[in-house]
């Protein structure tokens, strides 16, 4: 984990790139070929975009997965895409409404639901993207999936312009511009996602968050230490003794009670992370990921 920078970056992304875009700055100017990101954002999409560097892309499938995002709804209009990039199909009068029906048309988009994505999307269908089969002018009709929305609260209600402002708290693979085409259509005037801007991914939130435009500069900014992406994880420190049979990949003992599947990240005895592990049910840690490996 030395030879090479290791860690994370967390990028504030601009309007109008593409997460891949950015992922080819961070590798031009750290000099590195394995950069990975934490969840595609759309171009038009701003806000938090981790970035794994080095080593750490393979501790990616360890985050956390829960996204926040702050939205605008705009109501009274359909689109092929969902949000107000794409085609506009219709367009229908808002009816008048408060701030209590609001409030109860958002209560069915809370907790476990199961959610169509729009149909330009990434979604495989047949091996292929969804959007790329739309631009072909063919017809999908995407299947429902289970998504999580963990909170859902509206921030702010403009009827003169059929805007609504949200914040929420959601799983990974759920797409806002559906929650806004949905909501739309509870209310009968149909709707689509005006502004997105993403403030929380994998752990990582806009405090730690920097402009794209520092990659461009020297010093190149600090990488985040691994480990501070794995703080809602168990942590075991290994002894001088386990640190061999560890990079041998042998399993080492538990010294905490966890459930079988649980996954921790295991710290050499000085500290830094030596890799990660799961736990067994026979009260053993079992190596997953093993950095600087014997052998």
């Amino acid at each position: 984990m030395a030879d090479q920078p290791c860690g994370f970056l967390v990028l504030d992304k601009p309007a109008g790139l593409s997460s891949h875009a950015c992922v080819g700055r961070v590798r031009r100017a750290y000099g590195l070929r394995r950069v990975g990101h934490g969840g595609t954002l759309d171009p038009a999409v701003t806000g938090v975009l981790p970035l794994a560097l080095g080593p750490s892309t393979r501790l990616l499938p360890y985050l956390e997965g829960d996204k926040t995002y702050r939205g605008v709804v705009q109501l009274g209009v359909r689109t092929v895409s969902d949000d107000l990039e794409g085609e506009v199909l219709a367009r229908t009068a808002v009816p008048p409404l408060e701030e209590r029906d609001l409030t109860e048309a958002l209560a069915p988009f809370r907790g476990r639901i199961q959610q169509v994505p729009p149909r330009v999307s990434a979604v495989h269908v047949d091996g292929q993207r969804a959007y790329k089969l739309v631009r072909q002018g063919k017809h999908l009709e995407l299947a429902a999936r289970p998504v999580t929305v963990h909170r859902l609260e509206m921030l702010g209600w403009d009827p003169a312009s059929g805007t609504l402002e949200l914040e929420l708290v959601c799983s990974a693979g759920t797409y806002i511009r559906a929650l806004a085409r949905d909501l739309g259509e509870a209310l009968g005037c149909g709707g689509a996602l005006g502004k997105l801007r993403r403030t929380g991914a994998l752990g990582f939130g806009l405090d730690q968050a920097i402009p794209l435009a520092c990659v461009d500069q020297l010093p190149l900014p600090p990488l985040l230490d691994p480990l501070s992406a794995l703080a809602h994880l168990p942590l075991r420190q290994l002894e001088e003794a386990e640190l061999g049979h560890w990079r041998c990949g042998r399993a080492i003992g538990q010294t905490l009670r966890l459930d079988a599947g649980q996954a921790v990240a295991v710290l050499a005895p000085d500290g830094n992370l030596a890799g990660m592990a799961r736990a067994g049910g026979d009260g053993l840690l079992l190596p997953k990921l093993v950095f600087n490996a014997a052998g």
